[in-house]
């Protein structure tokens, strides 16, 4: 399995407007958090409706995805070359690689798009 990393450059820049995001999204997300590609709840198609906000933590960068309907996910951004791993509660995290410049993550059935930085 190839190793890959994260730059934090990358999650820190934008992936979208936020006020092109449904409503539902940004009353759940912290204001400026940006949007992402997510297919949640059940669904197999992708579709830019979840968000994406980023907070220092002493264990380091963590992300919190918010699925339209008020759901949220956090994951930590690692520095062993694993990418993500879930920051909390049971459930892994498994990350894949698309490309040079994204990873999908998916946990507890749903899945998200984040982009990164894929380093072989």
């Amino acid at each position: 399995m190839k190793h890959f990393a994260l730059l934090t450059a990358l999650l820190l820049c934008a992936c979208g407007k936020s006020e092109d995001a449904p409503k539902d999204v940004l009353a759940s997300a912290p204001k400026g958090a940006e949007r992402i590609e997510c297919a949640v709840a059940g669904s197999q198609d992708f579709q830019p409706v979840c968000a994406v906000d980023r907070a220092q933590s002493p264990e380091g960068l963590t992300l919190t995805l918010r699925g339209p309907s008020g759901s949220f996910r956090r994951l930590l951004v690692t520095k062993d070359g694993r990418g993500v791993v879930a920051a909390d509660g049971v459930e892994q995290a498994t990350v894949t690689p698309l490309g040079s410049d994204r990873i999908e993550v998916a946990i507890g059935g749903e899945r998200f798009r984040l982009p990164a930085t894929v380093k072989k």
